[in-house]
């Protein structure tokens, strides 16, 4: 299985969220030359039977599919790797503890728990010799203060390639706290940066704004994720009904 390498601070791995579920924009943003695609199962709008036909849609790019979970559930981690995705990524990441049990999940014995199967689509259904060990993609999503003050410990899990801010999830966090006078967005996201820096692993950030990019990519963010599938439709649906509006 390829993985992706997302611990390079000199490159950009740009990607983007996929909500809907369709191999049609799954293909679509393959062909276009994005590094990565999300496929989101904790807040998107189809089935985790949708996921198969959209990594299929990625074969022969140098598109890779990671798909977000919506929790530790090691039966989903090890159904989806089969399926033929380069990685997860697991929400709310809170401890290192957490961040091991994922990868146990996603790594076969010794190394893990995951159940083995040499007919799986990972391996072109038994046509592709079995591996000893896989060693696929995990992105620990920070969204909330704790894991944000655990960010280091969560880092240095051999198995976690990215620190993975969940920017609305933290700052809805945060507003929560806000009257115990706790650190800033700006702050907390500081510190998931250097936590991962210190121990040579990736940063990444889901952007809505699109002029940011380059300003979160100097705050030291390489792993991004740049606005999803259903957002991009949404803003372009909007933009034709104001279209229409200006002209009456």
């Amino acid at each position: 299985m390829k993985n992706l390498i997302f611990n390079s601070e000199s490159s950009i791995a740009l990607g983007t969220w996929l909500s809907i579920g369709s191999p049609v924009i799954a293909e679509l943003a393959a062909e276009c030359g994005l590094d990565w695609v999300l496929i989101d199962l904790e807040h998107g709008s189809a089935s985790e039977a949708t996921v198969p036909n959209q990594l299929r849609a990625l074969r022969g790019t140098k598109t890779q599919g990671i798909v977000r979970v919506g929790a530790l559930d090691p039966a989903l981690i090890g159904r989806v790797l089969d399926w033929g995705a380069n990685g997860i990524m697991l929400p709310h990441v809170r401890s290192a503890e957490e961040a091991a049990a994922c990868v146990a999940a996603m790594r076969y014995p010794p190394a893990g728990t995951r159940g083995v199967s040499r007919t799986v689509r990972a391996f072109r259904y038994g046509l592709e010799e079995f591996p000893g060990t896989s060693e696929p993609v995990l992105l620990a999503q920070i969204e909330d203060p704790t894991g944000v003050e655990n960010a280091e410990a969560i880092a240095q899990v051999d198995g976690v390639n990215a620190l993975f801010v969940g920017p609305a999830d933290l700052r809805f966090a945060l507003a929560q706290r806000s009257q115990h006078n706790g650190p800033s967005y700006s702050q907390c996201i500081a510190q998931v940066v250097a936590a991962a820096r210190s121990s040579g692993k990736a940063a990444g950030i889901l952007i809505r704004d699109l002029d940011t990019i380059s300003e979160h990519f100097e705050l030291g963010f390489s792993v991004l994720a740049a606005q999803s599938d259903l957002g991009i439709l949404r803003s372009q649906y909007q933009g034709l009904v104001s279209l229409k509006e200006s002209l009456l």
